[in-house]
């Protein structure tokens, strides 16, 4: 008898430009799964949200505050998801900036803040003319949720609307010039995919340094299906500035489906080698 395992759908509002993408990446994980003898099953996270689940295996792009809490009693009851809800958790900014900081992960000056603080001088603060304001849990639904600011009227304007919109918590970031690339991976896989963002100056740096570091980022937050951003600075010096659980892997769609079908399967097998 196959082994069932189910897939989960994000929500199309944590999806901004990339929802038929992020889709895709998880149809295509699941095609892989089928080659692996799994029969495959589909709910939406707005289904996992109102009703639960419960499933001995699953992957899943839930990046919702709901859907993870409902999937973690599942989990603790020895269900195996892929990506864990508490690593996806892990990812909203306020967790995941204390977290990669602790874990001595080079990263921006960042301050977690109260979306209702005023008259607050953060540029003083961090020391820095200009500054990333970023939403403090999912990581955008819209493209003001990353807003790189340069006066405090407009951060505090950005704040307000945060605010009517219901985010309470926000990141105040510190901007770091330089090269900014961006990455996907699949921990314990030796998959790595990098391409420059904005890469103006394409400062030589140590790739193998880029992929520990990435690698120690999801280890920390304990993600396996990531990506994230990187800063390399005008000296080669590199930063991570943000980590995100399951992305759309759009340009390496079909290489990447494969290699977490693959770890997946392994995980599933239990391969002991994998489950670090």
């Amino acid at each position: 008898m196959k082994k069932e395992i189910i897939g989960i759908t994000r929500k199309e509002q944590y999806s901004p430009n990339h929802v038929t993408n992020d889709a895709l990446i998880l149809y295509r994980t699941g095609d892989a799964l089928v080659k692996y003898g799994y029969n495959v099953k589909y709910y939406s996270e707005a289904e996992i949200e109102e009703n639960g689940i419960n499933a001995e295996y699953m992957f899943s792009m839930v990046q919702g505050i709901k859907g993870s809490e409902m999937l973690m009693k599942p989990e603790k009851e020895g269900s195996l998801i892929i990506n864990s809800p508490v690593s996806v958790l892990n990812c909203h900014r306020t967790k995941m900036t204390p977290m990669l900081i602790n874990a001595a992960i080079p990263f921006p000056k960042s301050i977690v803040i109260d979306c209702t603080a005023r008259d607050v001088d953060y540029f003083s603060r961090i020391g820095a003319k200009k500054l990333w304001l970023k939403r403090g849990d999912v990581h955008a639904e819209h493209k003001e949720d990353v807003s790189q600011v340069s006066c405090v009227e407009e951060l505090q304007n950005i704040l307000i609307d945060f605010m009517r919109r219901g985010i309470n918590k926000a990141i105040v970031q510190e901007h770091l010039p330089g090269d900014v690339i961006k990455f996907y991976s699949v921990r314990g896989s030796g998959f790595f995919h990098w391409y420059y963002l904005n890469g103006a100056n394409k400062t030589i740096f140590s790739l193998p340094d880029l992929v520990g570091l990435a690698n120690l980022s999801a280890e920390a937050l304990g993600l396996y299906v990531f990506g994230g951003d990187a800063v390399i600075s005008p000296e080669g010096e590199i930063s991570i500035i943000d980590i995100n659980d399951w992305p759309s892997f759009a340009p390496v769609r079909d290489e990447a489906a494969t290699v977490i079908g693959k770890i997946i399967h392994k995980m599933v097998s239990n391969d002991e080698k994998l489950i670090k």
